[in-house]
């Protein structure tokens, strides 16, 4: 079988399926902005689209988004065009539709199938947006209307998907019911192998002092310490998380961009100005156990995630992060928001412990019982893995519902653009 994987980052999403597909001995090519030069990675060819045109001026803001979109759509469509004129006709494309590079695809080849990676439909209530009051929508009482705008390159995509991927069940239901029947709910899947309890874990921080499981760890992990990943939350619970427990080194991952939500004023960050609310209430001695190593190697990851003595994961009802999926299989204690995505993942008392995000108070309490209790943090790490290991295991469960996917997807009659 011959695919095509779109990616604007690639591998992306398809960092296991793209390999395993070539693997099984199907042609696999990638088209993607990362790459300037034809390369091949693990099997697959990977070919690279250009952008030609930045935005114009003037645009409505509420058409800035599409627009890049289309952009990226054009360029691609461009690139596949030549890989048409060279004889390739796929049986199947793979494509993150988020980015709008799949948009034209099936004018090139509408006899291809095409299976879309449905990360998220965006909604105006009771979901990401206006979830937290601190932070109300930047269009008021107009969102609504600005974000079916955002979504008009998601209603595209449904006219010609043939057939949608979702990681979880939360994300596939944020998409209308019209599209919903036609998703798969797999999750990309986690080495559960590598993600493993280690006694003998050790994180050196940045100068030197190393952290093994005889410490009090406290970890919170984002890709970007913001709102939508529930730093604020965390931040303001610390000063008083540091007061009960005066031998606790608490370390914090991420970087300090915005990879969600509203970005901070010109000139800061989510990281700084939290830091910046709390600092006056935690004498110096105290903020020496507080460390923020940015962002790290995945190796350094791992190393904090096993030697951490409880695991804080916050989030508003969005997509769920890999991290908390990591913190399990590796047989974290985890202290996680009562929002949607999580409960998916995390069942209270059973796996984990969970607490209402904006429930500061609930989440020092819950938090404490979990460092003072080591028959807890045994027994809900353990079964944490366990859920892991049977529900999220690359190897054993993830990846061959993938591959099924993939060839359920290759039998369907495929859906023709409309003009």
């Amino acid at each position: 079988m011959d695919i095509l994987v779109i990616h604007q980052n690639f591998p992306g999403q398809y960092k296991h399926l793209a390999p395993a597909l070539a693997a099984r001995g199907d042609r696999v090519v990638a088209l993607t902005l990362r790459v300037k030069e034809p390369a091949t990675w693990q099997g697959v060819r990977v070919l690279p689209y250009a952008v030609h045109r930045g935005n114009g001026q003037n645009v409505h803001p509420w058409l800035v988004d599409f627009e890049t979109k289309l952009i990226r759509a054009e360029a691609c469509h461009a690139a596949a065009t030549k890989l048409h004129e060279a004889g390739f006709e796929p049986d199947v494309i793979l494509a993150h539709p988020g980015w709008g590079e799949s948009l034209f695809l099936k004018d090139i080849w509408p006899a291809a199938r095409l299976g879309l990676y449905c990360e998220l439909y965006h909604q105006a209530g009771g979901r990401d947006v206006a979830f937290d009051p601190e932070f109300p929508s930047r269009e008021g009482p107009r969102e609504p209307l600005r974000l079916r705008m955002k979504n008009l390159n998601n209603r595209l995509h449904f006219e010609i998907g043939d057939a949608g991927i979702s990681p979880t069940r939360f994300q596939a239901n944020t998409f209308p019911a019209g599209f919903r029947e036609r998703i798969t709910v797999v999750h990309d899947g986690i080495d559960t192998d590598l993600l493993v309890p280690t006694p003998d874990a050790r994180l050196e921080l940045d100068g030197g002092r190393v952290l093994t499981r005889d410490d009090e760890v406290i970890t919170f992990v984002n890709r970007n310490l913001e709102p939508y990943r529930g730093y604020h939350v965390f931040m303001r619970a610390l000063p008083e998380i540091l007061r009960r427990r005066p031998a606790a080194q608490v370390v914090l991952l991420g970087g300090d961009e915005t990879s969600y939500g509203a970005r901070p004023p010109q000139g800061r960050t989510w990281k700084q100005i939290f830091i910046d609310e709390v600092r006056g209430q935690i004498a110096d001695a105290d903020w020496a156990r507080v460390h923020f190593p940015g962002r790290v190697p995945y190796d350094r990851f791992l190393a904090l995630i096993r030697v951490s003595r409880a695991h804080v994961y916050l989030t508003y009802p969005f997509v769920l992060s890999w991290s908390l999926l990591e913190a399990m299989s590796s047989g974290a204690a985890i202290v996680a928001s009562d929002t949607e995505p999580v409960r998916e993942a995390i069942t209270d008392g059973e796996t984990g412990l969970m607490v209402d995000f904006f429930d500061r108070a609930g989440l020092i309490d819950r938090l404490e019982r979990l460092l003072d209790d080591a028959a807890l943090r045994e027994r809900l790490g353990t079964a944490a893995r366990a859920h892991a290991v049977a529900t999220y295991d690359l190897r054993r469960n993830c990846l061959p519902v993938q591959l099924d996917w993939v060839d359920r997807l290759a039998r369907l009659d495929p859906r023709a653009p409309r003009a």
